[in-house]
C-alpha cells in the first residue's frame, strides 16, 4: 500500500496511510465539480485509496487567508484562475516540485511556482440566431452596434474578458491589450450600458439567453454551450476571441500536502486531462494533446474556440497585470457600473 505525508509544515510529519487520507478540495461547484470528481477524482482513489471530501464556496479566497493566517488550514486543493494562482504564490498557496508536472508542455509564462494550468476557457462573442437572420453579426464591434443590432446584451458581472472585448472592438489591436486602458474600455461599453444586462451568476447569465432576455452576449465557451444545451440558440462570432486557464493549488499548511501534490500530478496527465474536458467542453492547456482529437459533445465543438485555425483573432488574458491591477480595475468597474 501506498503511504503519503501530511502538511510539510511545523516539521516532518508522519506517514500516513494513503487509505486513510482524505483530500479536501475546494471547487466551482454544480456540475463542473461532479465532472472533477469523476475524471480526475475516482481514478485517483482507485489508483492509491485516497479519498475525496469536495467543498465549494464563493468566497474562497478570504476562507484560504483566514485560514492560512490563523495556521488552521483545512483544505488541500484549491481549483482557481490563473491570476490568483499568480497573486498568491508562495503566500497562500505551496511551491510544488515543477518536476513532478508537465511544466515544459505548456506555453511559457502560464506556470508558477505553485502551479502549472489545467484547462483553458474563452470569454467569447455569441449572438442569438432567431434574433438576427438576414443581417448577423459578424465582428466584435456588432456587440455594440445597437442600430444595426437593436436588442439587450449580457455579460457575467466581472470585468475580465469584457473589458479585452471592449478595447479591440474600439480599434485597440489583440496584441497591444496590455496594460489595459480601463478608462477607454468602460467608454466603449458606456454607449451601451441602458442596453446591458449584468448577470449575478453563471445561471443567470445562461437563463437570461435561454428567456430571451438577451440576444447577444459575451460568455465563457463553456456556458455558451450549456446555455444551448438547455434551450438557448446562440452562434459564436469568430472574430476576437480571449482566454484564460486555470490551475488547482495546494494552500500553505494544507493538512495532505504531500497527496495533493500526487492528485494534482495525477490530474494533469493526458488521460484524466481529456476524460474532463470531454465532459464540460474546456480544452488541456498541455501543448502535446491535440484538442481535436478529443470527442467533444456536438455543442462543445461549436463554441471551442480551440478548435482549428478559423475562429478569429485570440489573446491570451494577462495575469500578470490582472494579478497586479485586480483591485483598481474592479473599484473603476464598480464605481462605473452603479454610477
Amino acid at each position: 500500500m501506498t503511504t503519503a505525508c501530511g502538511s510539510s509544515s511545523g516539521g516532518a510529519p508522519e506517514a500516513v496511510p494513503s487509505d486513510k487520507i482524505t483530500i479536501t478540495w475546494q471547487s466551482t461547484g454544480g456540475e463542473a465539480q461532479k465532472q472533477e470528481a469523476q475524471a480526475l477524482q475516482e481514478p485517483f482513489t482507485v489508483k492509491t485509496g485516497v479519498k475525496f471530501n469536495n467543498v465549494t464556496s464563493l468566497s474562497y479566497i478570504s476562507q484560504v487567508q483566514t485560514m492560512v493566517k490563523s495556521g488552521k488550514t483545512v483544505w488541500d486543493v484549491v481549483h482557481t484562475g490563473s491570476y490568483l494562482a499568480k497573486a498568491y504564490c508562495g503566500t497562500l498557496f505551496e511551491k510544488i516540485d515543477m518536476a513532478r508536472m508537465p511544466a515544459t508542455l505548456v506555453p511559457e509564462g502560464t506556470t508558477t511556482e505553485c502551479s502549472v494550468p489545467g484547462t483553458k476557457f474563452a470569454t467569447e462573442f455569441a449572438y442569438d440566431t432567431t434574433a438576427y437572420k438576414d443581417t448577423v453579426p459578424t465582428r466584435i464591434a456588432d456587440f455594440f452596434d445597437t442600430g444595426t443590432f437593436p436588442g439587450k446584451r449580457v455579460f457575467y458581472n466581472n470585468p475580465k474578458g469584457i473589458l479585452e472585448a471592449a478595447l479591440v472592438a474600439d480599434g485597440v489591436a489583440p496584441e497591444r491589450l496590455y496594460p489595459l486602458d480601463v478608462d477607454r474600455a468602460l467608454g466603449k461599453l458606456g454607449t451601451i450600458k441602458s442596453d446591458i444586462i449584468f448577470a449575478p451568476s453563471y445561471t443567470a447569465f445562461q437563463q437570461n439567453l435561454v428567456d430571451k432576455q438577451a440576444t447577444m452576449a459575451l460568455g465563457l465557451n463553456g456556458r455558451l454551450h450549456i446555455t444551448n444545451d438547455s434551450g438557448g440558440t446562440m452562434a459564436p462570432v469568430w472574430d476576437f476571441t480571449s482566454w484564460d486557464y486555470t490551475a488547482w493549488l495546494i494552500p500553505k499548511g494544507a493538512p495532505n500536502a504531500k497527496a495533493a501534490e500526487e492528485a494534482v500530478a495525477f490530474a494533469l496527465e493526458p488521460e484524466q486531462l481529456v476524460k474532463f474536458c470531454a465532459m464540460n467542453g474546456l480544452t488541456p492547456v498541455r501543448t502535446d494533446i491535440d484538442p481535436n482529437t478529443i470527442p467533444f459533445a456536438e455543442t462543445a465543438k461549436v463554441f471551442n474556440p480551440f478548435l482549428g485555425s478559423d475562429r478569429g483573432r485570440q489573446a491570451r488574458q494577462d495575469n500578470t497585470y490582472w494579478a497586479e491591477n485586480v483591485a483598481e480595475v474592479t473599484r473603476k468597474w464598480t464605481a462605473w457600473q452603479v454610477g
